[in-house]
């Protein structure tokens, strides 16, 4: 994993998040995978929750690289801790702008996945029924079984119970017999 230019361009992210070793990490990471990100990613990750970054959003792969950025890599670099989803309503509205400007019909099926993806880690039921309609669509079929998953996670509970405990919030009685349950999802 080499550390990013001074000056990064989208093209960089895009193409470190789809190469293939870091493919074998989406959702299998490790504790190395995730001290490397944070060491080679995390000041990017500042700049652009500071907005430092929006000028990407002119191109489809601009705003496909602000999500990565402010969606998946905070959930890398700061696992269990609260700050693992301080940047993800900054990624849906990006998304958002992708879809309005149509630039998510310029990428490929995996890369729309992860434009898509801010919506199914959503807690609010109509962003999960949008991230429901975004990934069915040929090429989406396996991420549109976990869209209705985390779906029926949020409808049942408003929310996703596994957060809670990082985010300080106390769980309901229902929540934590899902959470012992062997039907629970822990993220």
């Amino acid at each position: 994993m080499a550390a990013m230019s001074e000056q990064p361009v989208p093209q960089e992210i895009v193409d470190f998040w789809f190469a293939d070793d870091t493919r074998k990490r989406w959702f299998n990471s490790t504790a190395e995978f995730d001290r490397r990100l944070c060491k080679n990613y995390q000041a990017l990750w500042e700049r652009a929750s500071r907005a430092e970054l929006n000028h990407w959003m002119e191109t489809a792969e601009g705003c496909l690289a602000l999500v990565i950025i402010l969606d998946q890599l905070p959930l890398n670099m700061f696992r269990g801790r609260a700050q693992c989803f301080a940047t993800e309503a900054q990624s849906r509205d990006i998304a958002r702008i992708a879809l309005e400007k149509g630039f998510d019909q310029q990428l490929m099926p995996d890369q729309k996945a992860f434009l898509y993806m801010p919506f199914m880690h959503s807690e609010d039921l109509e962003d999960q029924q949008l991230a429901l309609t975004l990934f069915d669509q040929p090429g989406l079929e396996s991420n549109l079984r976990f869209a209705h998953h985390h779906y029926s996670i949020v409808e049942r509970f408003g929310r996703f119970p596994h957060r809670n405990k990082i985010l300080g919030r106390d769980s309901s009685d229902a929540e934590i017999e899902y959470l012992n349950s062997k039907e629970a999802f822990n993220g």
